[in-house]
């Protein structure tokens, strides 16, 4: 029954991906299209990662970061699958020990989460001379609106995405008491 839950919470999340990708940049002011990278999936791995565990946020994120890295940011193929994956399971591996999920906890986690996550794929960049860009510079005109932006889908997605993960944690819990 969670496979089953899982495999939803996969769809919504590549609807999300098809929505990254093909509305948002519509939305955005051409000005801005190069300041604000949206990675909806990071968000939704987080959500993965604090309510279904580690091991899921991880498969979660590497399967989703490899999507990104191949669907829109291609300079090269494993940055995002990396980061993504990596911080899944280490945001996975806090939330189990805590017992509490609340907005506050949940929104400064895909906040700091986001900027790690841009942070790591900038210096893998700048390991491999993808980029000469100064760290500065990406902060402020990427890193900074981008954590803005993904903070703010991770309000928007919390009340849903809760009721969805602590339905299925219940339906689990029944299942393993059956």
């Amino acid at each position: 029954m969670m496979t089953m839950r899982m495999n939803r919470t996969i769809v919504v999340t590549l609807a999300l991906l098809l929505l990254q990708t093909a509305v948002i940049p519509w939305l955005i002011p051409s000005a801005w299209s190069d300041r604000l990278l949206p990675h909806l999936p990071f968000v939704m791995t987080v959500f993965v990662a604090m309510f279904a565990g580690r091991h899921r946020g991880f498969l979660f994120g590497l399967g989703f970061g490899l999507l990104e890295d191949t669907l829109s940011y291609g300079h090269m193929i494993g940055a995002y699958a990396f980061g993504m994956a990596l911080f899944g399971y280490l945001i996975g591996l806090a939330a189990e020990q805590r017992s509490s999920r609340t907005l506050a906890l949940l929104l400064v986690t895909v906040g700091i989460g986001s900027g790690l996550l841009d942070l790591l794929v900038y210096f893998i960049y700048k390991l491999f001379l993808l980029t000469h860009l100064p760290i500065a510079y990406v902060v402020y005109w990427q890193v900074v609106p981008t954590l803005l932006l993904q903070t703010f889908a991770g309000l928007l997605l919390y009340l849903p995405v809760r009721r969805w993960f602590v339905k299925n944690v219940a339906a689990a819990k029944e299942e393993a008491n059956a």
